[in-house]
């Protein structure tokens, strides 16, 4: 028996130009992995972000009103620091304006500017402190140490090349110098910065501020003098290395603006990951959080000699918080009696008299 099969023809030509078609952002890369964990390491699956509140979302302190403290914390997780700076003035404020799918940012707008700063000593940046043991993952301090990627949206209306610094704060301090450049004035650019990986000096694995991140808009030479593109330790002289534009404080009227700020294991920046609001609050609420309704105050006795008034804390804090409070009736004497990570007891004597505490009550336990 004889079977015979008839095939349309087709052009050879044309299925071999099919094999040198384009596979995508990482394709071949991801083709030649060799391993599951390669691949992983490629597209940055999983849970990836270290930043807290990159996307600008939470705001405790202010909800939304601008403050002018240089030296204070500003969107949650996000403060400036300032050092030795004459004139400056700025206002900080969680503002409704941001790329595509970010309704947030944190703007810092220049109200009286520096004149000149030359001196020694003198510096403005934006800054968030991470805990050590939230990094082990990176393997510093080892031969298998990993590279780690910045990625973040930036607004000004001054352009120019920045400063961005990790500060590590540990056994033996450590920094890196990167820059980023913003072309176009007040537009939206996404910027990526790649660290190498430190085979020299681990991250200390605690709830401590080992890692700063560290965006400069200003700093005096004396800080840009051992500028370094790979890991050193520190000694003041790399704070700032390869910082240019100042402009943004000795310019009135001048604006920078951040949002989407994601770092991220490997070389490659990924889409940023959007948490929900919920989520992020509760990591902002390890460090700091707000009271926004009255406490009763219950008396330890039938005299209401002693109030006190048992606070648990919405999430374990990072450490025992300091807290700013007030009761609605002042006494004699009040305070913490006892605290710990999970809750607080708050204090008042004031005899006969039923109290609680005005909400607004500050529970801090920032890095």
């Amino acid at each position: 028996m004889t079977v015979r099969v008839n095939k349309d023809s087709f052009n050879l030509r044309e299925k071999l130009s099919e094999l040198e078609r384009p596979i995508g952002l990482k394709g071949s890369e991801l083709m030649k992995s060799e391993t599951t964990q390669e691949a992983r390491d490629l597209v940055s699956a999983g849970r990836k972000n270290k930043i807290i509140n990159g996307a600008m979302l939470i705001d405790q302190r202010h909800n939304g009103a601008s403050n002018t403290n240089s030296n204070g914390h500003h969107t949650d997780r996000f403060r400036t620091q300032v050092s030795a700076m004459d004139q400056l003035v700025q206002t900080y404020q969680q503002v409704s304006d941001g790329p595509p799918g970010f309704p947030k940012s944190l703007k810092i707008t220049t109200t009286s500017p520096e004149t000149d700063i030359s001196a020694s000593g003198e510096y403005l940046s934006v800054y968030q402190k991470i805990e050590g043991q939230n990094l082990q993952d990176f393997a510093y301090g080892t031969s298998s140490a990993k590279s780690v990627t910045v990625s973040f949206y930036v607004k000004s209306s001054i352009i120019g090349t920045f400063g961005y610094t990790v500060y590590r704060n540990d056994t033996q301090d450590r920094a890196i110098n990167k820059t980023y450049t913003i072309n176009n004035a007040d537009t939206w650019e996404r910027k990526t910065i790649t660290l190498e990986g430190d085979t020299v000096q681990a991250i200390g694995n605690a709830n401590t501020d080992n890692w700063w991140n560290c965006w400069h808009l200003a700093a005096s030479p004396a800080y840009m003098s051992a500028q370094t593109s790979v890991w050193a330790n520190y000694t003041g002289s790399n704070w700032a290395g390869f910082h240019e534009q100042n402009g943004v404080i000795t310019t009135n009227g001048a604006t920078w603006q951040i949002t989407g700020v994601q770092i991220e294991v490997g070389k490659n920046a990924t889409e940023f990951e959007h948490r929900s609001y919920g989520e992020e609050l509760a990591l902002c609420q390890r460090y700091y959080f707000k009271t926004t309704s009255n406490f009763w105050m219950y008396a330890l006795d039938n005299t209401n000699v002693y109030n006190r008034a048992t606070i648990w804390h919405p999430v374990e804090m990072r450490t025992n918080p300091g807290i700013t409070w007030t009761p609605t009736v002042s006494g004699t004497s009040n305070g913490t009696q006892f605290g710990s990570t999970k809750h607080s007891i708050l204090y008042v004597n004031s005899p006969g008299t039923i109290v609680s505490v005005q909400p607004g009550a500050e529970f801090n336990a920032e890095l």
